[in-house]
C-alpha cells in the first residue's frame, strides 16, 4: 500500500481528516526513523499527553460533580495509562503506519509504550490541525469506553456520591451526614455517623475517620433504600 493510501487508510479509521497531512505524517514518524530525534513524533507525544488529560480532567469534571479530587485523580489515571492508549492505538491501528528505523522494523509486536505514543502524538496532531474541539471530540469517541469503565469501576465503590445521585434523582433532596458519637483518644479516634435524607434517618456507622464514617452510613442507607443488596458481613457497632 502505498504512503498516501496509508494515510487515507488510517485518517478513515480515526474518522477525522487532516487539512495538513503532514501533521499526521510527523505524528507517524518514530525516532527511529527520523534523522534526528527533533523530526521525530516525540515533541508530539509531550504535547498529546497533554491535551489527553486537559480533555479527559474535563469529562470527569462534568461526568462527576460529587466526586473528590482523589477519585477523580484514580479514574483519570486509568484512563491515560500506557496500557489503556496502547489498547485504543490498536483498535484504531495506528501503528499500522508508523515509520520505524530498521531496528525496529522487525514484524514483531510493538512495545505496548510505542503504541501509546503514537497514539499521544496523534492527539497533538489533531488539535493542531483542528483546534481544541476537534482533539476533544476524537478523544472522547474513541475513548469512551475506556473512560466509561475506568467510571464504573473506581466509582462504584463511592457510595456518598451513590447516594447524592440517587437522593437528587429520586428524593428531590441531598444527603445530610450527622456525627452522632466520638470515641478514644485524639491519635486513634471513632466516630459514629448517620445520613438523614428527606427527613428520615437511616443506620448509623462507625469509621476510624468521618469520610470513612460517612462512606459506611451512605452504603448503609442504599441497602435501606433497595438500591445495593444487604451486606454480607455485619458492621461493628464500635471502631
Amino acid at each position: 500500500m502505498s504512503g498516501d493510501a496509508v494515510l487515507d487508510a488510517c485518517q478513515q479509521r480515526m474518522g477525522y481528516r487532516f487539512r495538513d497531512e503532514g501533521l499526521l505524517k510527523a505524528a507517524l514518524r518514530h525516532a527511529s526513523s527520523a534523522d534526528h530525534r527533533r523530526n521525530s513524533n516525540e515533541r508530539l507525544e509531550f504535547f498529546g499527553d497533554a491535551v489527553l488529560g486537559l480533555v479527559i480532567c474535563e469529562a470527569l469534571y462534568e461526568r462527576l460533580p460529587q466526586a473528590l479530587e482523589g477519585e477523580l485523580t484514580r479514574i483519570k489515571s486509568a484512563v491515560v495509562s500506557r496500557r489503556t492508549c496502547a489498547r485504543v492505538a490498536a483498535r484504531l491501528r495506528l501503528t499500522d503506519g508508523l515509520v520505524l528505523g530498521q531496528g525496529l522494523d522487525t514484524g514483531e509486536e510493538l512495545p505496548q509504550s510505542l503504541a501509546a505514543g503514537t497514539l499521544e502524538a496523534v492527539i497533538a496532531a489533531v488539535y493542531l490541525d483542528g483546534g481544541l474541539d476537534a482533539a476533544r471530540k476524537f478523544i472522547l469517541t474513541h475513548m469512551d469506553a475506556e473512560l466509561r469503565a475506568a467510571t464504573e469501576s473506581q466509582h462504584q465503590f463511592n457510595f456518598k456520591s451513590q447516594l447524592q445521585q440517587y437522593a437528587q434523582r429520586e428524593l428531590a433532596g441531598s444527603p445530610v451526614y450527622e456525627l452522632l458519637d466520638e470515641k478514644g483518644p485524639d491519635h486513634a479516634k471513632c466516630f459514629e455517623i448517620a445520613v438523614c435524607v428527606g427527613g428520615r434517618r437511616f443506620p448509623s456507622a462507625w469509621g476510624p475517620s468521618k469520610k470513612e464514617a460517612e462512606q459506611k452510613a451512605a452504603r448503609l442507607a442504599l441497602e435501606a433504600l433497595g438500591q445495593l443488596p444487604k451486606s454480607s458481613v455485619e458492621e461493628e457497632l464500635v471502631c
